[in-house]
């Protein structure tokens, strides 16, 4: 099964129907429907479909999250070495969570589709 295969599967099984899920999610029903045909979803709509349902889409899709865990712990190393700040300092750790949060910014929007 592929992305858009399970995640029919979920709202199907939590019986949500599509009309409510369009609106909550603020799409129309169409590209709920072309979500449910796509092998490839990216982690946003995942996670935004998951939000609605209240349910962590971890279990049925790991390799989308693994690829993300990959990234950010690559990331947090990187910022781990940032020249020439003392971790004690304010300085650090603001310069530190900015590089975070563009790192975190950009797999967001490489991983839109």
């Amino acid at each position: 099964m592929h992305n858009g295969e399970i995640i029919e599967l979920v709202v199907r099984r939590d019986k949500i129907s599509i009309s409510e899920l369009s609106r909550k999610l603020k799409v129309s029903r169409k590209s709920i429907y072309n979500w449910f045909k796509k092998e490839n979803l990216s982690l946003d709509v995942i996670n935004r479909i998951g939000e609605v349902l209240n349910h962590d889409f971890t279990t049925e899709l790991p390799e989308k999250y693994e690829e993300l865990n990959v990234e950010l712990k690559k990331l947090r190393q990187d910022s781990d070495t940032i020249d020439g700040f003392d971790p004690n300092v304010a300085h650090y750790w603001k310069t530190k969570y900015i590089n975070l949060l563009e790192s975190y910014t950009g797999l967001l929007i490489k991983n839109r589709s």
